[in-house]
C-alpha cells in the first residue's frame, strides 16, 4: 500500500465524537478497523469490519464491492497511524467522506470506555 503525500484527504475524528457516532447506531456510517486479528482479540468495538493492513492483497481488490465511496467511512487502528495510512489509500480509491480516529482504540479506552482493554 503506497499513499501519495498530497494534502490530508480525510478528517480527524476524536474518540469522543466516535463514541457519539456509535451511539447513534445508524447504518449510514461504514466502520473499518485495520488492526490484526490478534489485536481484535485483545480489544475491539462492535460494528467494525476488520481489514488488516497485513492482508491488503487479500481484500484490496474487493474494496468497492464491500464499501460505498460516498458514505461516511470511519477508520480505526491502535493509535491512529495505520488508520491514517488506510484513509490515504481509500482517498486514492475515490472515497470522499473519510474520518481517521485520532489516538485509535487506545485513546478510546483511556478517554471514553475504560472497560475496553489497553494493550
Amino acid at each position: 500500500m503506497t499513499v501519495s503525500p498530497d494534502a490530508t484527504p480525510y478528517a480527524p475524528l476524536s474518540v469522543e465524537a466516535l463514541a457519539q457516532r456509535l451511539a447513534e447506531a445508524d447504518d449510514a456510517v461504514q466502520l473499518i478497523d485495520v488492526r490484526e486479528p490478534s489485536e481484535l482479540e485483545l480489544a475491539s468495538l462492535p460494528g467494525f469490519d476488520n481489514l488488516p493492513l497485513s492482508e491488503f492483497a487479500d481484500w484490496s481488490e474487493t474494496i468497492h464491492s464491500r464499501f460505498e465511496r460516498d458514505r461516511e467511512t470511519i477508520v480505526l487502528c491502535h493509535h491512529g497511524m495505520r488508520s491514517a495510512q488506510m484513509c490515504g489509500w481509500l482517498a486514492q480509491q475515490g472515497f470522499t467522506q473519510l474520518k481517521n480516529v485520532t489516538g485509535g482504540i487506545d485513546a478510546y479506552a483511556l478517554m471514553v470506555d475504560r472497560t475496553v482493554p489497553r494493550y
